[in-house]
Parts: structure tokens; C-alpha cells; sequence
């Protein structure tokens, strides 16, 4: 690894560390396909309604993640909540990995940088901007990582096939959820970017560099697109993030490789 000025460009593309997850994890007999949720309401109902089974547990200092199981159809799927931010969300994806996922469609929400985006229209990220840390960890400085094309086929299919209207687009990833400032999101607009969230670079990095699949649906949240922020009760909207859930889950049983 050579030197670089800044600590963050010192890529080492060493695929073993010190700590490695799969040292530490407990073999359990798990789907391979996988849907990370942020909807902690959604899972939280799930398991309410006796459709959410805890195979196991992610252990760390902050608590405990269960990881479940979900029936779709004759087929099943794994789940899990990542996190908030790519730290945790790469974090919480490296054990998964370690205990047999390969296959992920993720689900979530995002701020859009453009306000006729409407509320709950759903997004499909195809890149992201890197202007966060985790990603330079699992991959070389660059501007921008990758959704993985395998990924991107089957969610298209599955909302084609349930006639949802999306947009394919750039998504921003930040580390820093109050320094979305004005001359940032000007930039970011004018390179393409109509979302902003906090985990997708970290996402599409670790899926590249340890090979599994990984793709992301996202549906239009808080405004950002104007002078002034609007909440637009984003994380209230119960239908609309349960109807993701599903569409994740299909999509990630839809894969092919």
C-alpha cells in the first residue's frame, strides 16, 4: 500500500484483514437471496403478523440485529436492518455475506434533489457518488461505484411487470446528514444526482469487491430540491414502504446471474 497525502486514498486491495467476519460468525442455514430494510416499521409489522422468523442474531456493541427469514411465495429470503450509514450498513452486509447471502436488493428511502420528484415515485440508483468514507475502504479513489448490472435487470423486470412507474438515476451517498448545503447540492444536481441518502456507495462497494450482487430500491422521500427543506412526512408512509419491501424481495428472487 503506498502513501498517499490523505488517509482515506490509501487503498489495500488485501481481501483479508485482521478481523474478518467470517471468522466470527455462526454457521446457520440461510437463503441466499437477502433484503436489507430500513423500514424498521415494516419489519417490525412482519414479525407481528408471524411472517418474519429470527434465524439469528449480529452481534456488536451498540445491540443486537436479528436476521429473518420471509416466505415469498414457495421461495424465502433473508432480512435484515442495516443501519443507518454506510459504516454500518457495510458492516452489518459483511456478516451476511459471511453467513451465506450472495444475492441483495436493498430497500430504502432517499431525500430528492429535485421536487418534481413526487412522494413514494420510486428510484433505482445505478451509481453513487462516493462523498462518503466506507467505499474507499472496498474500492480504489474514484468518483463514483457501481450497482450491479444483474441486480438492476431484475428489479426493471419486477416493476415493469407490476406496472410502478421509476427512474433509473445517480444517486449521492454522504456521510454527513446536516451538511447537505446549498452549493453541495447544486454541485451534485448538476453531475446527475437525483437522490441523496447515506448508505448506497458503501453498499455497491463491498458487493463489488467481496463478487456478490447488489442493487437498491429507493422511493422519494424529503425535498431537498428547493430553498427550503420539506419533511413531507417521508417516514410516515406506511403503504408506500411496505409495497417496497415486497417489490425488494421479488426483485431479489428474480435474479439472474
Amino acid at each position: 500500500m503506498k502513501r498517499q497525502s490523505y488517509p482515506i486514498l490509501e487503498f489495500d486491495p488485501d481481501t483479508t484483514a485482521l478481523i474478518n467476519a467470517a471468522d466470527h460468525m455462526e454457521p446457520v442455514d440461510i437463503p441466499e437471496h437477502c433484503v436489507p430494510c430500513f423500514f424498521s416499521d415494516v419489519i417490525e409489522q412482519l414479525v407481528r403478523a408471524g411472517k418474519a422468523r429470527v434465524m439469528t442474531e449480529l452481534v456488536a456493541e451498540s445491540g443486537s440485529t436479528p436476521v429473518y427469514e420471509v416466505s415469498v411465495g414457495e421461495a424465502k429470503v433473508a432480512l435484515f436492518n442495516p443501519g443507518l450509514g454506510g459504516p454500518s450498513a457495510a458492516k452489518n452486509m459483511e456478516k451476511v455475506i459471511a453467513l451465506g447471502c450472495d444475492k441483495f436488493v436493498a430497500c430504502g428511502g432517499a431525500g430528492v434533489l429535485d421536487t418534481a420528484i413526487q412522494l413514494g415515485h420510486v428510484i433505482v440508483p445505478d451509481s453513487a457518488v462516493r462523498d462518503e468514507g466506507t467505499s474507499y475502504h472496498y474500492l480504489a479513489p474514484g468518483r463514483e461505484a457501481k450497482a450491479s448490472p444483474a441486480g438492476l435487470a431484475a428489479i426493471t423486470r419486477v416493476l415493469a411487470d407490476h406496472d410502478v412507474p421509476y427512474i433509473v438515476a445517480k444517486t449521492w451517498t454522504t456521510d454527513a446528514f446536516y451538511r447537505s448545503t446549498p452549493g453541495k447540492i447544486r454541485t451534485r444536481k448538476a453531475e446527475g444526482c437525483l437522490t441523496v441518502e447515506m448508505e448506497c456507495a458503501a453498499f455497491f462497494a463491498v458487493a463489488m469487491f467481496r463478487g456478490v450482487i447488489f442493487s437498491q430500491l429507493l422511493y422519494g422521500g424529503d425535498d431537498l430540491g428547493s430553498d427550503k427543506w420539506d419533511s413531507r412526512d417521508w417516514t410516515k408512509q406506511a403503504t408506500i414502504r411496505e409495497r417496497l419491501f415486497w417489490l425488494a424481495a421479488e426483485s431479489c428472487l428474480a435474479i439472474q446471474e
